[in-house]
């Protein structure tokens, strides 16, 4: 197809300026919805012959045609270079002509490129869906695994990253597992509104002709068909709902990032990156840096931007179709390639990551992190929390003053402050101790992050 072929060039009587052809055509992004065209466009061809508006013959060699077309793009990796298509629709119809004739011309009956490319685009988008769900399976299943080979660590839990209490590291690596079941519940969630077919609403109004929109539906996997034409082929809440659920998700990514890069300074010690996930530094020779976790936090910022354009892009949209809803695609795609490898590249990270386990200890039994297990000790023998917690502060000010933890305090300097302690406060405050207390269904104890575990690995494995 030349420059000046196009699919829409009766009417006019001057070729497209080239740089108004430059600006107004697609194809060498929109490419990547080849497969998914001829996916529709075979569906649409079955369609037409069930409606006999083109004959078994011409269908089975419309048919036989797209799926050559999609054997040859397979076979070649230059298949698409350089086409001067408008875009990957246009590029389609004119192969389907060269190889098999005017019954080629015949495909585009009963649709427009309005419902041609919504259809498109949505068995595209379902599909990436599909792969974005499984790599934020295998994450989880990186994160279980370190929890489980780490069974017995144990890290400062921090609010305001203050050290506050102890915790499993397991049950931190279950929290960001709970983060990405939420998030494959949401992509699951827009999957569905995805999994609708505009195919049939032509380019505003809906089609004329006899075509059994729900039997393509089924040929095709969708759950339903678009129950009106102007809103199918208008709107994209659709792909702008799954960069939004995307953003949920690469702000989960950056946070699990920025922890870890946080435990894994000199500072903290409590991670270590392997080699293979890590770089150095160009001038400092002793540098380790964790570039993969910086940038897995620095490209969650894309998908956000994208989610704000899109937002932008439709705000304003009269009814029906705008040559705006283009610039859907580049904002859709990157999103979608940016989500892919940084869930590959934290699923690795992760799974090349060592705990120090002792540095860990030390951590979690330093700073007074068993004073709130104190309070809650003081509470179980009568006394109101708010005057516990006030006695277990003054005693930490002690503490401070001594230059000693809690534990390492005498039972006198203890009572001199708080009368009512006796001998059995020590082994409340022990670091097992306080872990156990801590018992409460979705709690850090060893016992309920076992169970945790458990039900994780069986959800992996449903």
């Amino acid at each position: 197809m030349s420059k000046s072929e196009n699919l829409w060039g009766g009417r006019f009587t001057e070729k497209p300026h080239e740089v108004f052809t430059e600006f107004n055509d697609s194809f060498r992004f929109d490419r990547r919805l080849f497969t998914a065209d001829i996916r529709g466009s075979i569906a649409h061809a079955l369609g037409l012959e069930r409606a006999r508006i083109i004959t078994r013959e011409e269908a089975d060699a419309i048919v036989g045609g797209l799926t050559q077309l999609a054997a040859d793009a397979a076979l070649h990796s230059d298949y698409f270079e350089g086409s001067a298509a408008e875009d990957v629709h246009s590029f389609i119809e004119a192969k389907l002509v060269e190889a098999i004739g005017d019954t080629g011309r015949k495909l585009h009956t009963g649709r427009s490129r309005n419902d041609q490319v919504a259809t498109a685009f949505r068995l595209w988008l379902r599909e990436e869906v599909d792969e974005i769900d499984a790599l934020a399976r295998d994450l989880q299943a990186a994160l279980v695994d370190i929890a489980e080979g780490f069974h017995e660590a144990v890290i400062p839990g921090y609010t305001h990253l203050q050290r506050a209490q102890p915790v499993l590291f397991a049950h931190w690596c279950l929290a960001y597992f709970a983060m990405l079941r939420r998030d494959r519940e949401r992509l699951a969630d827009v999957r569905r509104r995805i999994n609708i077919l505009p195919l049939g609403s032509a380019a505003l109004a809906g089609t004329s002709f006899e075509i059994d929109r729900a039997a393509i539906a089924a040929e095709l996997g969708f759950d339903s068909v678009s129950a009106n034409s102007l809103d199918a082929v208008s709107d994209r809440d659709f792909a702008i709902e799954f960069v939004g659920a995307a953003g949920l998700l690469m702000a989960h990514l950056s946070r699990l990032a920025e922890d870890m890069i946080i435990y894994c300074t000199s500072e903290f010690g409590f991670l270590k990156l392997g080699d293979n996930v890590s770089s150095g530094s160009s001038l400092m020779p002793q540098k380790k840096n964790p570039d993969a976790l910086e940038l897995i936090r620095g490209k969650a910022a894309r998908v956000f931007g994208h989610h704000a354009a899109l937002l932008a892009l439709i705000k304003g949209l009269p009814l029906a179709y705008n040559k705006d809803m283009q610039e859907d695609k580049e904002a859709v795609f990157d999103t979608v390639d940016t989500v892919k490898i940084t869930l590959r590249v934290a699923a690795i990270v992760v799974e090349n990551t060592i705990v120090d386990e002792e540095r860990g200890r030390e951590a979690a039994t330093s700073g007074y992190l068993n004073a709130t297990e104190l309070a809650d000790h003081l509470v179980r023998s009568g006394m109101p929390f708010r005057t516990a917690h006030e006695a277990v502060g003054r005693l930490v000010l002690l503490g401070l003053k001594e230059n000693r933890e809690l534990n390492e305090l005498s039972l006198d300097e203890m009572r001199s402050v708080v009368p009512e302690l006796d001998e059995s406060v020590f082994e409340k405050l022990t670091l097992e101790r306080t872990l156990a207390s801590k018992s409460a269904a979705g709690g850090t104890s060893p016992a309920r992050v076992a169970e945790a575990l458990a039900a994780a690995r069986e959800y992996l494995n449903g």
